[in-house]
């Protein structure tokens, strides 16, 4: 008899937009429906429901007791870093006898950067040629961290997205918590010239954030009429964002996981945050989560101090 193979439990951010939260909700039904030989759950550390300790009891009573968590997020910040292994650690205490292995990120994969393109040339309309891309200046915008490690791999995202591809440029911008905002991104792109602009969110679904994006652009752009703005969309439910969360699966299950510590905060004295280095980790909890009534647990939790499975 074949074993069964560990489920895939899919980790969330959260957000306050129904929207966002249902496309989360239906890119994990569909995870499933392509995988039907796989027990498939997902869960959101803050925000939306359902939590990630609601996801972990589904699989539970599905007779689970292996699984492989897998982050749905671009870069290593907090959530990924602490929040999520701690909540792991939380729920093994409540269901004694499971076991899990826990994935990376999804980062600047070769195909999200695919995705990105695609995106990129629905805004301008089809397929720019090699003459148009080299008019048009990129500012891919991120959600924005206290973590500076998270900070760098959206601009290590941008210069992938620059490479080979033949735009103007790609420049960086941040719509909460970190700098440069996204109207000084815009200022920045039309002070080295740019004539036509795409700001392109560096989100995976639809919400508050990547709204508040377009909303400062369209009133950027309404400021400055000399330059040509468009956005575009998030990156969306798109097939290879479904098979690159199944690769990241398999990494986790084959103990394959090549997390980059070098610059975390949590383990290396960077310049402003030594006093993070070692921090204990805590689990962060959810408002939805009944099993602990904490408030919301959105105020000072102090991320975990690389404590969690991260494979060095």
């Amino acid at each position: 008899m074949t074993p069964q193979p560990p489920a895939l439990l899919v980790a969330g951010h959260g957000t306050r937009d129904e929207a966002g939260a249902e496309a989360f909700r239906d890119f994990v039904r569909e995870l499933g429906r392509r995988n039907p030989q796989l027990p498939v759950a997902g869960g959101f550390i803050e925000l939306s429901p359902p939590p990630l300790g609601d996801a972990v009891a589904e699989l539970v009573e599905r007779g689970v007791r292996r699984f492989a968590a897998v982050p749905l997020m671009l870069v290593s910040a907090g959530h990924a870093k602490g929040d999520i292994p701690a909540a792991l650690s939380r729920e093994k205490e409540r269901h004694p006898g499971i076991s899990y292995t826990y994935g990376r990120p999804l980062g600047p994969h070769p195909a999200l950067l695919s995705v990105l393109e695609r995106r990129l040339d629905e805004a301008l309309g089809s397929a720019a040629t090699p003459e148009e891309r080299a008019e048009v200046t990129v500012l891919l915008v991120g959600r924005g961290s206290t973590d500076p490690d998270a900070n760098a791999e959206v601009h290590k995202a941008a210069r992938l997205l620059w490479e080979g591809r033949g735009y103007a440029g790609v420049e960086t911008a941040f719509v909460s918590l970190a700098a440069p905002d996204v109207p000084s991104g815009l200022d920045r792109c039309a002070r080295l010239g740019a004539r036509r602009i795409v700001v392109l969110p560096y989100f995976l679904f639809t919400g508050i954030l990547p709204e508040r994006v377009r909303r400062q652009t369209e009133e950027w752009a309404a400021a400055h009429p000399e330059t040509e703005v468009r956005s575009a969309d998030v990156i969306g439910p798109e097939p290879e964002l479904l098979d690159l969360v199944m690769e990241r699966y398999e990494e986790a299950v084959k103990g394959d996981v090549r997390m980059n510590c070098d610059s975390c905060v949590y383990r290396i004295a960077l310049p402003g945050f030594a006093d993070k280095v070692g921090l204990p980790q805590q689990p962060h909890f959810h408002p939805d989560d009944d099993g602990h009534h904490h408030g919301s647990g959105h105020g000072h939790h102090p991320h975990g101090g690389h404590s969690h499975s991260h494979a060095h």
